[in-house]
């Protein structure tokens, strides 16, 4: 029988999962928005290995402090190479997108994500969603068909990476969800060491010099995805993932707000269109959701973890 304390315990777990999500998606919309403007100029492979050096200015005192080898004491190592590589190609088309496209437009495909990760989770994670539901993944995709322009962007290969990217991006978070019994040190420092070694494979014959702001602001890309990551990857240990999806609707707003700021982007009105079609499809998902049922126990993460 459950007790008060427990629904308590459990809602609280529930609210705090909610708020490192939307703190991880602030963090997220800044990197996206610096990386926007370092691929402007620099390779892809070249950000991506001076970002995972970045990365490790914050993962190497959290290795230090789990132990260098419980990053190999990992369970399902099948799984876990499965997320690694999604999230590494995620990371790699979302950058190799946003060098070619206005920074909402690629986000707008990102923004399917939740769509993606409602029909995943049904399969791979047990939360179950009814055919209201069902409807809403459908009418979701619909709304991507729509962003993608079907009569030109098909043709367009920055909007196909967008669009993979996005799938790859899902992905990665059903896998974190999935594996949240892996400490986040594990499960960030492996997704950053495959973000470096693809990095220096992409830079090879592309290398460039930069100026120490160049420089600066590539590690600083890397210290601010770090923290984003850490903080949605607990978030997932403490809330279902098919609850915590819609949040990254908030990253649509800020991709709006940073590109015309900073890039003098505005989405276009087929972008827009799409992009409502795809947020309420998202939210009715998040409203059709029943916390009572989407608690588990094992949402309490581990200690050390």
């Amino acid at each position: 029988m459950t007790t008060k304390t427990g629904v308590a315990n459990a809602g609280n777990l529930i609210m705090t999962g909610v708020v490192l999500m939307l703190l991880g998606d602030l963090l997220f919309a800044l990197n996206d928005a610096m990386g926007k403007w370092l691929v402007a100029s620099f390779a892809v492979g070249q950000v991506l290995v001076i970002r995972s050096v970045g990365a490790f200015i914050v993962l190497g005192p959290m290795i230090l402090r789990q132990g260098p080898m419980a990053l190999f004491r990992v369970e399902q190592k099948g799984l876990q190479f499965i997320r690694v590589f999604m999230a590494t190609v995620d990371v790699a088309l979302f950058y190799a997108a946003v060098a070619y496209l206005p920074l909402a437009d690629v986000m707008t495909f990102y923004m399917a994500g939740p769509i993606y990760i409602a029909a995943l989770s049904h399969f791979f994670l047990g939360e179950k969603i009814g055919w209201r539901r069902w409807l809403a993944v459908l009418i979701g995709f619909a709304g991507v068909v729509i962003a993608l322009r079907p009569s030109t962007a098909m043709l367009s290969l920055p909007s196909l990476f967008g669009l993979a990217g996005s799938l790859a991006f899902a992905l990665s978070l059903v896998m974190s969800r999935y594996l949240r019994s892996t400490s986040d040190t594990t499960l960030v420092t492996w997704q950053t060491i495959a973000a470096l070694i693809t990095g220096i494979v992409l830079s090879v014959g592309h290398w460039q010099s930069a100026t120490i702001v160049d420089w600066s602001g590539m590690l600083l890309l890397g210290i601010v995805a770090t923290c984003a990551h850490l903080l949605i990857t607990r978030s997932l240990k403490l809330a279902p993932a098919s609850l915590l999806a819609p949040l990254q609707y908030t990253l649509l707003l800020w991709a709006i707000v940073l590109g015309y700021l900073f890039f003098n982007d505005i989405p276009d009105a087929q972008v827009i269109i799409g992009a409502a079609i795809i947020v309420v499809a998202g939210l009715f998902i998040f409203h059709r959701k029943n916390l009572k049922e989407t608690v588990p126990a094992e949402a309490v993460p581990l200690d050390g973890h």
